[in-house]
Formats: C-alpha cells, sequence, structure tokens
C-alpha cells in the first residue's frame, strides 16, 4: 500500500499522509515528478507506456514520472522514478527542477537531465514501460497530432526542449 505526503499551500509536509487511489483531501496537496532525459544531440529520451496500463496505454510519454511517496524529497523520487522505469541511476542532489507545475491537487516538479544513454542499455520496468527511444522536438509534436503522445499541450513540449539548457541541468557544463 502506497502512501504519499501531503503539503500546504506553501509546499510545507503537514505530517499526514494519503493512501494511493484516494482523494486529496480540500486544502492539501501531492508531489509529482517528472524527468525529461535529452541527449547531447537535442533529442528526447522518450518511453512507450504498457498497453494494460490504465491511463494512456500504448501512448509515447516523457522521459520518466511518477507520484512521489512519502519520505521522499523531489530530487529522491525523480531520481528513484528514472531507476525504476528506464533503469538508469542520476544524483540529483543538487539539481533544482527546471520547472514545477502547480495543478489542483499538487505540484509536479518537472527536472531536465543531459545524458547520452545507450538504449540498448536500458533496463524498462515491464509493469509501467513496453518501449523507449530518441525524439526530436518536431517528432514529439507530430505524434501529438497523430494521438500517439500523452495529451500535453504542444507549447509544454516547446518549453521542455527549451528548459533542456536550463541553468540547473543535470550534466550541462556550468562554464558555456
Amino acid at each position: 500500500m502506497e502512501e504519499f505526503d501531503l503539503y500546504d499551500k506553501e509546499r510545507r509536509k503537514t505530517g499526514k499522509t494519503l493512501v494511493r487511489g484516494s482523494k486529496v483531501p480540500k486544502g492539501f496537496f501531492r508531489l509529482v515528478i517528472h524527468v525529461c532525459i535529452f541527449n547531447s544531440e537535442g533529442k528526447m529520451l522518450i518511453q512507450q507506456r504498457q498497453s494494460f496500463k490504465d491511463g494512456w496505454a500504448n501512448m509515447w510519454d516523457i522521459s520518466a514520472g511518477g507520484s512521489s511517496i512519502a519520505g521522499d524529497t523531489s530530487q529522491s523520487a525523480a531520481e528513484r522514478e528514472v531507476k525504476e522505469e528506464l533503469g538508469i541511476s542520476l544524483s540529483l542532489e543538487n539539481v533544482r527542477p527546471a520547472l514545477t507545475v502547480h495543478f489542483d491537487e499538487g505540484f509536479n516538479d518537472i527536472y531536465t537531465v543531459i545524458q547520452d544513454v545507450d538504449l540498448e542499455s536500458l533496463h524498462l520496468q515491464k509493469e509501467e514501460v513496453k518501449d523507449a527511444r530518441w525524439a526530436t522536438e518536431d517528432e514529439i509534436l507530430s505524434m501529438i497530432d497523430n494521438g500517439e503522445f500523452v495529451i500535453y499541450e504542444k507549447s509544454f513540449i516547446t518549453l521542455l526542449f527549451y528548459l533542456r539548457d536550463h541553468n540547473g541541468v543535470l550534466g550541462k557544463d556550468p562554464t558555456k
């Protein structure tokens, strides 16, 4: 039984938790994370969701994402999700999210990482991920048009590609 920490509107942990699948009580919020991995060619690592997933089955999505569980920090949740879903070890200890999106029930921290990853070295989580590949911004925007990609706004995808050069991105040379 997975539990999530609940936060107040100022993003402070309240000491209360919520069991996965339960409705977030009014006045409380939960934490979700996403990680966008880009290679040195500027392509994003995308994953295809399993056919038996409840939401967006068989659709392509950004590199990794999921809910923070009780006790996680934003960074440790991001590291855990990338390791679980793709088998990639990252250290985000001193990395801030490139973007935080507020939604009705919580906060979504989005990290950008530059790392050349050999697709053959990935260890895909069978329960979550069917496939993975590299894609350009234009390819992803086309996939959205064709109904093959999770239903993000196209401007959001464009923003993610812009943020791959964000100062806090893991893997970016700070001297450039």
